[in-house]
């Protein structure tokens, strides 16, 4: 998905630009892929290792260029550990994971007074505006939404799969709520994404993991108005579409 032209520009953009902006999103998942790991294995937490997890965070959003972009790249490394934490923790039905608040603990701890007041100002717009580190966004929730997918796909029972969809779905039409003009294109893209991995998928899709993505659809369907689930659906459609004309044209 690309940002639509006809959006507001990115009031953050001047100081993030967007490739730093999807590199943030990368880190974020790959750190809480780390994290959480360290909380299934039920094992003492480590501080040498959640140590060197915050260092290398920390000297990352310290390579900017100045004070505010320092900031920022915390706000927005933070902003994105806080939500797979709350799609996890919602999905898996978790109290907790405590690698990750030692982590967000340990990085807010670093800050002297001026500094945190810049990253809590970062933090707050990236809430409050929704064109705000965009790019960021779409990365970051594109990912969450297929790796709760991925993870419904590899469910084994009915019961198991429902436990999933209706986190998933939820997390989807509260996205849609928090960013009312840009969010149901993030839903589209995240929709293209599932049915693109359904298609692509060798050997196909087990019928666990099909059942669950119409289950998803069909509470999308239900929970949004009809006008809003039928672009998202049109718009979802013309990204497969697209795809597909593109598988064609390679294999040819």
């Amino acid at each position: 998905m690309t940002t639509p032209v006809s959006l507001p520009p990115d009031p953050l953009a001047s100081l993030v630009d967007a490739d730093t902006q999807r590199l943030a999103a990368r880190m974020a998942q790959e750190t809480f892929a780390g994290l959480f790991r360290m909380a299934v294995d039920a094992e003492p937490d480590d501080p040498a290792v959640l140590g060197e997890v915050a260092s290398r965070c920390f000297n990352w959003t310290q390579a900017a260029a100045d004070d505010e972009a320092r900031a920022l790249r915390l706000a927005l490394l933070i902003s994105g550990l806080d939500q797979w934490g709350l799609a996890y923790t919602q999905a898996f039905k978790l109290q907790a994971i405590p690698p990750l608040t030692a982590l967000i603990g340990g990085l807010r701890t670093r800050l002297d007074a001026q500094d945190d007041a810049r990253f809590q100002q970062h933090f707050a717009t990236l809430g409050t505006n929704e064109f705000a580190a965009i790019d960021f966004k779409v990365d970051l929730r594109r990912a969450i939404h297929l790796a709760l997918w991925h993870a419904m796909a590899a469910c084994e029972t009915a019961e198991q799969v429902a436990g999933i969809v209706q986190p998933l779905g939820s997390l989807m039409v509260g996205l849609d709520a928090a960013m009312p003009t840009v969010g149901w294109r993030l839903l589209a893209d995240a929709l293209a994404s599932i049915q693109i991995s359904l298609l692509s998928a060798n050997p196909p899709a087990s019928a666990v993991a099909q059942d669950g993505t119409q289950q998803l659809f069909a509470s999308l369907r239900a929970a949004l108005p009809q006008d809003r689930y039928q672009a998202i659906l049109a718009h979802s459609g013309q990204a497969v579409i697209g795809w597909q004309r593109a598988n064609r044209a390679g294999s040819a």
